[in-house]
């Protein structure tokens, strides 16, 4: 539901203009896709956070008590959101706000967009990410807040999140109606499909705050890093140590998000941002799906202590740290690819590569390079590849007692192969017949040799 650097640009162009939103699935699976998504989601933020927490991690446990108590048995177990809640959340997003503002980063430049506008950021991810890390371990250290508080408080943040971030999103329809920041926005005529993929390309609250890099890294992304030290903390305090498993699922979680951070003008060029409009597919999946399922490994295994031993926890840090590394070498091959214009060395020779023309909305013509070699000539979207092993490796250290800490890979699997036909179906509408081309010379969508 909600990308993270899961969502990377999947189009190997040198070129930088986007489109606008399309969709691609027939009318009838995209409606019932998003009316499931709108209604599902959010309580199954909820049972996932209980079954974790509260049901020893057991799906066959959680669905023995519903089963048993019917819907009241679920409004039980919703917690509603308290006023600790709100507080933690609202200080961490004003402290994450203040940071996007304040601290100094070079200037970046996104794509042009489809109505011709170019967007300028400010890079300082890097910053925030190291001022938040910092600053968090620093109040448990000292002794001014326990992020304990945060894990006990667990059930009522995510409540307060699913209802705050839903009205947000009704925020950001009215803001696209009303308000919006450039041309690049827009209504279908649909209020549900509006609502659900959003009005605003690139929404900002004044001329500096970018809406979505907030949503998208600074709170998501952010939360994931914070999230994966608090369930870390919380092992610590309950049992004077910190098991091997739970070691590995922080240190390789970290090492990504480390990762994202450091690469995070290159995101602000990826599917996310330069074609997904701001709405409840992506603010609301990375104000609430990302702090709760993407976590969820490490959620699993505050009160499963797993002992994998030292040799075990090694190789699994190094498979998962090497996966990480696949994955930023992908993406930084593209980068580089883009940057020079083609002019470059992809493993040590000239890329190879195809010249493709298009069409924009006002009828200019222009031409983009399609990169067919180095990581880009294993498949079309081979960096899914190691994102998704990357996942597996740092969900592996639960073994394999119960199937609920995996539900976060299957998520990604299913996720990263729509975006993989998303993005096709589009460049195919924008290329044509040097799409055709392409597809030709990298056959394989996602899996070398099998997919």
């Amino acid at each position: 539901m909600a990308p993270t650097t899961k969502s990377k640009s999947t189009t190997k162009m040198a070129g930088t203009e986007t489109e606008t939103n399309k969709t691609v699935h027939s009318p009838l699976l995209t409606y019932f896709s998003m009316i499931s998504l709108l209604t599902l989601c959010p309580p199954f933020v909820i049972l996932l956070w209980y079954t974790m927490v509260h049901a020893d991690g057991s799906v066959i446990e959680t669905w023995n008590y519903l089963r048993q108590h019917g819907l009241q048995g679920f409004m039980n177990i919703w917690p509603r959101p308290s006023v600790v809640a709100w507080k933690i959340i609202a200080c961490y997003a004003a402290f994450e706000a203040a940071l996007q503002l304040l601290l100094p980063g070079k200037r970046v430049e996104g794509p042009i967009s489809p109505a011709g506008n170019r967007p300028v950021y400010k890079a300082n991810g890097v910053a925030a990410y190291v001022v938040t890390i910092i600053t968090y371990l620093g109040l448990w250290w000292f002794g001014i807040f326990n992020p304990t508080v945060v894990y006990d408080h667990l059930g009522e943040i995510y409540s307060a999140l699913i209802f705050g971030s839903f009205i947000f999103c009704i925020f950001l329809y009215i803001k696209g109606h009303f308000a919006p920041s450039s041309t690049d926005s827009g209504s279908c005529g649909n209020l549900i499909i509006d609502f659900y993929w959003g009005m605003e390309l690139y929404p900002r609250i004044g001329k500096n705050f970018d809406i979505k890099v907030f949503t998208n890294c600074r709170f998501g992304m952010m939360s994931w890093a914070v999230l994966a030290l608090t369930y870390c903390i919380k092992q610590y305090e309950a049992n004077g140590r910190v098991s091997d498993s739970m070691l590995v699922n922080t240190i390789l979680m970290l090492v990504y998000i480390s990762k994202f951070f450091w690469w995070e003008d290159g995101y602000w060029n990826t599917m996310d941002i330069a074609h997904d409009r701001a709405g409840f597919y992506i603010c609301w999946g990375c104000l609430v799906w990302v702090p709760s399922i993407y976590t969820s490994p490490g959620m699993y295994l505050v009160n499963h202590s797993v002992h994998l031993g030292t040799q075990l926890a090694l190789y699994i840090l190094f498979a998962g740290i090497l996966c990480i590394y696949i994955n930023y070498d992908c993406d930084r091959q593209r980068q580089e690819f883009r940057r020079t214009n083609g002019k470059c060395l992809v493993w040590g020779k000239a890329p190879s590569k195809i010249v493709a023309s298009y069409t924009t909305s006002s009828g200019e013509t222009k031409t983009s390079l399609l990169l067919t070699s180095g990581w880009w000539g294993l498949s079309r979207h081979f960096h899914y590849v190691p994102e998704i092993l990357s996942a597996f490796f740092w969900t592996v250290p639960a073994l394999f007692n119960h199937f609920l800490p995996y539900f976060y890979v299957l998520f990604l699997i299913i996720l990263l192969l729509d975006r993989a036909k998303r993005d096709d179906d589009r460049c195919r509408s924008k290329y044509g017949k040097y799409w055709k081309l392409y597809c030709e010379k990298i056959p394989y969508r996602v899996i070398p040799g099998i997919y």
